[in-house]
């Protein structure tokens, strides 16, 4: 039943009516119960205990309170499905169990006239239920409507690890990201963001360590294919020269196109994306065929590493264009 045809909306309660790799740990948001989790002992609730039960322990959470009585076939088929969409709904919501037989009061109050039924606590009130043995991807929505939709875990470690990175913190995004690993949060943006803080922190060796671990499943996802052309990157500019006397060398001679381009790959290297586009588009200007188009091809590696939305990619696209069709 829906809020708009739902008896139990206003209370009507009588006395009880108102009011295995290991990187590090970190501190990182629990992953929801998964949905093959064993459910828990289920508390059957009686009238003394109610209050305590269930409409004080519903200002914490919605509580699910399971009418029920022994002789009732469809009770019996209906717990074991309830039991474990509750258990994998995170800790959203509790369940408890109430014997209509041995506890009729509390049942005759709400108007519960047919079994089973389910009635939801929020705040002390009834607020929602429903009736009958109905399928648990029903009694999912119902839990959804009722606590709200399911956070999402990885959701949440992305967006602690954005936070570290805004904060310079690159220490604690690995741990973050380590730290869901261990906990069993495999997902592949998870994986690709350990692999790319762990090149970010000039750590290539475990990054090639890292990523030979990924199951082969995580890294057909796209988020692999930017991180292995940073790797790459990555791995060329650690065996450059000195950034300084490759950039004196390019003051020096405007024709020196190895140091612009050994020093365009430091530049990226070091985040800085446009001024090593700019090196590479200085030496299209000058000289297109140079190293049998190596400038051009070097180019499109960093826009494949950066992604197609980074604003630097953006900008280098439109400048890249002018020169081609100039």
């Amino acid at each position: 039943m829906t809020m708009p045809d739902n008896p139990f909306a206003t209370g009507g309660l009588g006395g009880y009516g108102t009011a295995t790799m290991s990187y590090g740990t970190a501190p990182a948001a629990q992953p929801a119960a998964a949905a093959g989790h064993a459910p828990a002992p289920v508390k059957d609730v009686t009238t003394q205990s109610f209050r305590a039960d269930v409409l004080e322990a519903s200002r914490k959470a919605p509580v699910l309170v399971d009418f029920w009585a022994p002789w009732c076939g469809p009770c019996k088929q209906l717990a074991p499905v309830l039991e474990k969409a509750v258990a994998a709904s995170g800790g959203r919501v509790t369940l408890v169990k109430m014997n209509i037989d041995e506890h009729p009061g509390i049942a005759g109050q709400l108007g519960i006239q047919s079994i089973p039924a389910v009635i939801a606590f929020k705040n002390g009130q009834p607020v929602d239920g429903f009736m009958g043995a109905i399928p648990e991807k029903e009694i999912n929505r119902f839990i959804d409507k009722v606590a709200g939709p399911q956070a999402d875990p990885a959701a949440e470690i992305l967006a602690m690890a954005e936070e570290a990175k805004a904060q310079g913190d690159m220490e604690q995004v690995a741990q973050i990201y380590a730290a869901a690993l261990n906990q069993g949060l495999a997902t592949p943006a998870i994986f690709a963001g350990l692999g790319e803080t762990l090149i970010d922190l000039g750590d290539l060796n475990g990054a090639r360590e890292f990523l030979a671990q990924v199951p082969d499943e995580v890294k057909a996802d796209k988020a692999f294919t930017a991180l292995n052309a940073k790797l790459k990157l990555a791995e060329e500019v650690a065996a450059l020269g000195d950034p300084v006397a490759l950039a004196a060398r390019v003051t020096s001679d405007p024709r020196d196109f190895d140091a612009r381009y050994e020093l365009s790959a430091i530049h990226n290297a070091r985040g800085e994306r446009d001024a090593a586009a700019d090196l590479l588009l200085d030496i299209m200007k000058k000289d297109r065929g140079w190293n049998e188009d190596g400038a051009r091809k070097r180019l499109l590696e960093y826009f494949e590493a950066w992604g197609m939305a980074d604003p630097a990619t953006l900008a280098g696209r439109r400048k890249l264009s002018a020169i081609l069709f100039a």
